[in-house]
Formats: structure tokens, C-alpha cells, sequence
């Protein structure tokens, strides 16, 4: 009648629990680096920089090397340009027809 234990690997788990703990924490900062920005965004390296490059993401060069982010700026890129959903189009276009309607 003795509980039988479920057989761990601590590496393994401290490992997971470690890299959920530093995810969270990237989270709550303020300011991003390239890596801290990547990681928040799923963004591949070469992908920032070409943000950057064409000025579509607000960055700071503090030193002239490495580049900032504000996690605000990063939040309101990555919201923006929102996809209406079928229902709202369907709003819009009847919205549009009641407002406009012609004279036959």
C-alpha cells in the first residue's frame, strides 16, 4: 500500500522550470535587448534588424552598438494593423448602407 513515487530527471526539471521562470521575468521588463526582444516576440535576429532598418519598430542606440526597445513600443507594433473579423465587416458594410442610401 506505499506510494510509489514517479521517477524525475532533476536536471531536466530544474532545466524547464528555470527557462519558464526567465520567459516570465522577460515579460516584466521594461526595456528590451535584441535577444530579450526575439525571445518576447518569436522574431528571428535578421527580422529586427530589418525592422529596424526600414524604421517600422522605435529603437534607441544608447552607445552607437547596441540597440533598446521599449516594451510599450514593441506591444503597440505588434498590435498594430488589426484584421477586422467577418462579423465587423459585416457591421461596417451594413453600417455603410444604411448611412448611404440612394435615391432610386
Amino acid at each position: 500500500m506505499g506510494l510509489k513515487l514517479k521517477e524525475v530527471k532533476p536536471e531536466r526539471d530544474y532545466h524547464d522550470i528555470l527557462s519558464s521562470i526567465e520567459s516570465l521575468l522577460r515579460t516584466q521588463k521594461t526595456t528590451f535587448n535584441l535577444d530579450d526582444l526575439c525571445s518576447y516576440t518569436g522574431l528571428s535576429k535578421s527580422a529586427v534588424y530589418k525592422l529596424t532598418q526600414r524604421r517600422l519598430i522605435p529603437y534607441s542606440k544608447p552607445n552607437s552598438k547596441i540597440i533598446i526597445f521599449k516594451k510599450d513600443d514593441v506591444d503597440a507594433y505588434l498590435l498594430s494593423n488589426p484584421i477586422d473579423t467577418h462579423e465587423e465587416v459585416e457591421k461596417i458594410a451594413t453600417n455603410y448602407i444604411l448611412r448611404n442610401k440612394w435615391d432610386r
